[in-house]
């Protein structure tokens, strides 16, 4: 957390995919960075509930561990990247940036 907010990013904690998903709202757009361990839905089933809510944020797992679990939720939510912890912070930074950009070209050609 603190590494984001160091490189300038607003950076919003929640203790559950719950918690997240009553904080934020339809049209809302940006980089959710999610713990693999906290999960209390399917990747499938969080990634439906976000597409039903209109909210289009870039997902980033991370995982305390290398298994199959973490890479096929990551996979189902078609994760912009996938990290075990510790996290390579200037390798976060930069997968989330990436996310970021990557929207923003999307969200731009849809608008056209």
């Amino acid at each position: 957390m603190r590494l984001l907010r160091t490189a300038g990013h607003t950076v919003r904690d929640f203790a559950s995919v719950q918690e997240f998903l009553e904080a934020v709202r339809s049209g809302e757009t940006g980089c959710a960075v999610l713990d693999a361990g906290v999960f209390d839905l399917s990747g499938i089933d969080l990634q439906k509930e976000l597409k039903a809510r209109c909210i289009q944020l870039s997902i980033i797992v991370i995982s305390a561990t290398d298994d199959p679990q973490a890479s096929r939720v990551a996979h189902e939510m078609k994760a912009a990247g996938l990290f075990r912890k510790p996290v390579d912070g200037p390798a976060l930074l930069d997968a989330v940036d990436w996310a970021l950009r990557s929207r923003d070209s999307s969200s731009n050609q849809t608008a056209r």
